[in-house]
């Protein structure tokens, strides 16, 4: 608690520090009125916009260089503290023509909006205007690969589950759950970590419509800055959620045999002020899946059999909105506030023929879990005369409740009815403070550093019963990064985390527990700028993985009478070294990147099934050993035509687990996963792709779960002068399930699961745009330390018995 309380006073010294901001670097700062410059740069004859063109402002009297930056993914530039007078504003990008306005502020309005500015290719570059004008589906840049969503035309009618199967390096599982090179990953939304994805991260992917996403990144070395979460890495999911000036927005609407979507977003932008608002809506019909599963335990010698022959009927409902405010106070002061709101329910009825040696029973059960969660966040950013330098400080409110309810009646000839029902609400409130500060020291040095705190309240309550879960979590961290230049063509970024966490909590009638650790996270990057527009990275990382309250809640969830599941309080985190080294070139249109890695984990964190009373297998979690992993994963990108783009990514990592104590040895297997894509521009606005995901059999220290591939394509279709779309989408239309074969075996136990899960979808979708959308990015608070649940119900459905949350 003493270092807590140490980090909030490092925050408040931050603060009062900030107070002399302006008196950084010499005596106290004239007065002055300051404003800022906004453009949008687009190609002259694809009108799409152009990321990193560089933009220089100089003097008219002096011709002094005063400022300058360079376009975002969407073509905008906003240069900051920019004092009245008149420029020369100047935009350059290779094989364009460089192009200079002038432009003039004045103290009444010190802020100017020059707007649209249309550059033109070179004369040698004409001919392959066609591949450059082309949004890129996949970017490379320094520390991150991108996906860029909206340019995929397949995704129209899904949700951000059909979105994460086809990004380079993540795998997806039977529910729904993501992986990066067989680790798990923080997932954040915009930066910021939501309640619905502590709680659930596939039913928080099913409730955002594939329409609502930009763009995904995938940071596979992130550095100090960033929470120590994710063991594999971090995935951010960019929304189409953003201020613009005047008034604009989207509205999409998808409807298909399986799921419909909607998903609806408005931008209002006032001199100063911005407003943004989205809505996205998700419904799944119910349908059928079978399901059968097979038991066999020896105990005392005696060998028993339990085998469920049935189907569960799963529907599935949700919404998120969300409401923004973004407010400049002047050039040097940012002001956002936002408000985040999620709910979701699923479930549903389901019967079994249920054969215990030779009894016969039929099971008829009912299964409903609901998830509401509000996410409230206000940051202020602070800027000076110094190009570079930032101070900022957030601060986030994140409250959910989940609920969970099953009963299960048995009906025998002969006997009465016995029926099992349970119930469990769970609350989940954090409260976090952060505070970070950028120095350039030089165009080629700076230090970036932060403080922050997260206070985190669990409570599980069970009706009618003793197990009440009580459990609070607190982190206070600190960190430092410094980048710089080794060389003209190296450049380096170092960094240290410090993390202390301290845990206090209650399962029921047991004796309370405690526990606390302090770990420290260091990191570097070098990358090296070749020849032939090639780059090679080397980085090194130091991750952890906190279980989360799926992991820790000791509720016997017995939705499946003899599966329960129930969680593990007394988990410890898993820590993980990272080592990669990188390789990306761009040759005549074509992009390769490729990567090797190494990764070891200490106390990995596994699902394991023991034998109880009853001929039951019982599935809970412990810290089963030390995985050591090695792997590759290579992407590339190639034009045959200029039209004509084909995309593949192949994945591939070692699995092996093992503990002396615990006399684990899993031997060493390999994991992969594949995607391969399509995708023709033809005349009138048409578009067509298609595209396929390969998924390898997925092992643990017990068992493994069969591979998994999923395929489909798309049309679309530009009208009403481009502002509008609509197509249609196929997804598995030569198969109508998904088979999901899992096994898990101990000494003196089996355990197998056959699910048909329905998967085959045709869809019709319709997207329209409105007014003129330009996306700014704000920095916020990123909380990336909960392990996230391996099976939790939803992704997949299908009654498969997993436990409440």
């Amino acid at each position: 608690m003493k270092r807590i309380i140490l980090l909030i006073a490092g925050v408040v010294m931050m603060l009062s520090a900030n107070a002399q901001f302006s008196m950084m670097g010499g005596g106290p700062a004239k007065p002055r009125v300051t404003g800022k410059i906004t453009a949008v740069v687009l190609d002259s004859l694809t009108k799409k916009p152009i990321d990193y063109a560089s933009i220089s402002l100089t003097k008219v009297t002096d011709n002094k260089s005063v400022n300058g930056g360079v376009t975002d993914e969407r073509g905008k530039v906003s240069l900051q503290n920019v004092l009245p007078d008149q420029y020369k504003m100047s935009i350059g990008f290779m094989g364009y023509k460089t192009k200079t306005i002038l432009v003039k502020t004045s103290p009444e309005k010190p802020d100017l909006n020059a707007g649209t500015i249309y550059i033109s290719p070179t004369e040698s570059s004409l001919k392959e205007v066609a591949i450059v004008g082309q949004q890129a589906l996949i970017e490379n840049k320094v520390d991150k690969l991108v996906y860029n969503a909206e340019a995929d035309i397949t995704n129209a009618g899904g949700d951000a589950t059909d979105v994460m199967r086809k990004v380079p390096m993540l795998s997806v599982d039977m529910n729904g759950n993501l992986q990066l090179r067989g680790s798990s990953v923080r997932v954040l939304i915009n930066g910021k970590p939501s309640g619905t994805m502590a709680n659930s991260v596939a039913d928080a992917l099913k409730m955002i419509p594939a329409e609502q996403i930009k763009s995904v990144e995938v940071i596979t070395s992130p550095s100090a800055k960033y929470d120590a979460e994710g063991s594999g890495g971090i995935v951010n999911i960019i929304t189409k959620k953003s201020s613009a000036e005047g008034t604009s927005g989207s509205v999409n609407a998808s409807a298909g045999t399986r799921s419909n979507n909607g998903a609806f977003n408005l931008n209002v932008k006032t001199g100063r002020l911005a407003v943004t608002t989205s809505l996205g809506v998700n419904h799944a019909y119910p349908q059928n899946s079978s399901v059968v599963n097979f038991n066999s335990s020896t105990l005392n010698g005696v060998t028993s059999t339990v085998t469920q022959n049935g189907f569960s009927k799963w529907s599935r409902v949700g919404y998120n909105g969300s409401a923004g405010l973004d407010y400049d106070l002047n050039g040097y002061n940012n002001f956002t506030t936002n408000v985040k709101l999620n709910s979701f329910s699923n479930g549903g009825p389901g019967s079994s023929d249920v054969f215990v040696n030779q009894d016969f029973s039929r099971n008829i059960r009912d299964m409903d879990m609901s998830f509401k969660n509000l996410d409230w966040t206000m940051d202020y950013r602070k800027t000076s005369k110094r190009e570079g330098e930032e101070f900022s400080v957030s601060a986030q409110l994140s409250t959910g409740r989940n609920g969970s309810d099953f009963s299960n009646r048995f009906i025998a000839a002969g006997i009465p009815d016995v029926e099992v029902i349970g119930s469990n609400t769970g609350k989940n409130n954090e409260y976090t403070l952060q505070s970070d500060y950028v120095y350039p020291f030089s165009k080629s040095t700076t230090l970036e550093t932060g403080a922050k705190g997260i206070f985190r309240k669990i409570n599980s309550d069970y009706d009618n019963s003793a197990q009440d879960f009580d459990y609070d979590q607190n982190v206070a961290s600190a960190y430092g990064v410094l980048g710089f230049k080794l060389t003209k063509k190296i450049t380096a970024k170092a960094g240290l985390r410090a993390e202390y966490t301290k845990i206090n909590g209650l399962a029921g009638n047991a004796v309370p527990f405690d526990n606390d650790y302090f770990n420290v996270f260091p990191s570097l990057i070098l990358s090296q700028t070749l020849k032939g527009m090639s780059t090679v990275k080397v980085s090194y990382n130091r991750r952890v993985q906190r279980p989360s309250l799926f992991y820790l809640n000791p509720f016997r969830n017995e939705s499946d009478v003899f599966n329960p599941m129930e969680g593990n309080p007394k988990l410890s985190p898993e820590l993980t070294d990272n080592i990669e080294l990188g390789y990306s070139t761009f040759i005549k249109g074509s992009v390769i990147n490729a990567s090797v890695f190494y990764r070891n984990t200490q106390d990995v964190i596994e699902s394991k099934i023991a034998p109880i009373e009853g001929n039951r297998n019982l599935t809970t979690y412990d810290n089963i050993g030390t995985s050591k992993s090695y792997g590759f994963n290579v992407f590339g990108s190639y034009n045959p035509k200029p039209k004509w783009t084909l995309m593949a990514n192949f994945g591939l990592n070692t699995y092996e687990v093992n503990n002396i104590s615990n006399d684990v040895s899993t031997g060493t297997f390999l994991n992969y996963n594949a995607f391969m894509r399509s995708a023709y521009a033809f005349t009138g606005g048409w578009n067509m792709e298609l595209w396929g995901v390969i998924n390898s059999p997925r092992r643990t220290f017990q068992g493994k779960t069969d591979m998994m591939y999923f395929y489909g394509g798309a049309i679309k279709k530009e009208i009403m002068n481009k502002k509008a779309t609509i197509g249609i989408n196929v997804l598995n239309p030569l198969s109508r399930d998904l088979n999901i074969k899992t096994v898990n075996n101990t000494d003196i136990s089996t355990q197998r699961t056959d699910i048909h899960y329905p998967l085959r979808s045709f869809g019709l979708n319709f997207s329209y745009n409105f007014g003129k959308l330009k996306f700014t990015q704000k920095k916020s608070i990123k909380n990336d330390d909960l392990k996230k649940e391996e099976g939790q119900q939803g992704g997949m459905g299908g009654g498969m018995g997993n436990g409440s949350k």
